[in-house]
């Protein structure tokens, strides 16, 4: 059985086909302008919030005329989740870091893993980020690599000891260590099409104490 097309109902068909592809691109566009809008928003308004905590802190350390050190109650994360901020200086990565690796919160921040420890704290502290966003120049590290991670507790500095490639299920990459580290987890490879196969773990080694804004004078 033949079937026959007429010209006019074939330019209509495609002509319906085009303007449906249009629709689907613009609304693509659209998606992905409005999530970078709202990471940068977000962006902006957290590392705003958390420099005033820290200038808060630093002042109330200041006036009570406290040693360099910071109170053993000083809270690992601000009531609204806001963690810290992390900063890798030789890949110019500076990006805040908030509770939870929701998808919400995955597209407008690193976030940290829920059950792993903060930073200050003895442990694994883990983070999780988009290798399409926040998380791809990870792909440029090296062993040595310096980490920051500054926090309401204190400022922390890691070193790179190892980058590998495991199977998503791999959960022992978060177990708890004897020592502070520092695990980002992001997907990988970090060019491939679709929901990539594989994970890309960094782990660091703390290698400075938590230490507290310095006093006048110093």
């Amino acid at each position: 059985m033949r079937i026959v097309v007429g010209k006019a109902p074939l330019r209509r068909i495609l002509k319906w086909t085009q303007r449906a592809l249009f629709a689907c691109a613009f609304l693509l566009l659209g998606y992905c302008a409005f999530s970078l809008v709202d990471a940068w928003i977000f962006q902006s308004r957290q590392s705003a919030i958390l420099d005033r905590q820290l200038r808060d802190r630093q002042a109330a350390s200041e006036s009570a005329s406290q040693p360099q050190s910071v109170p053993a109650s000083a809270p690992a994360a601000a009531a609204d989740g806001l963690i810290g901020r992390i900063e890798i200086p030789r890949l110019l990565l500076s990006v805040v870091v908030v509770e939870g690796v929701d998808k919400t919160t995955l597209r407008r921040a690193v976030g940290h893993i829920p059950g792993t420890a903060l930073p200050g704290e003895a442990g694994n502290v883990g983070l999780a980020g988009h290798r399409d966003t926040f998380f791809r120049p990870l792909k440029d590290l090296k062993i040595k690599d310096e980490i920051q991670f500054s926090t309401l507790k204190g400022n922390f500095k890691y070193e790179v000891q190892s980058l590998r490639v495991v199977d998503p299920n791999n959960v022992g990459v978060l177990a708890s260590s004897g020592e502070n580290v520092l695990t980002m987890v992001t997907c990988y490879p970090f060019y491939f099409v679709g929901p990539a196969p594989k994970r890309w773990i960094v782990r660091a080694r703390q290698v400075s104490p938590q230490t507290a804004p310095p006093t006048v004078g110093e």
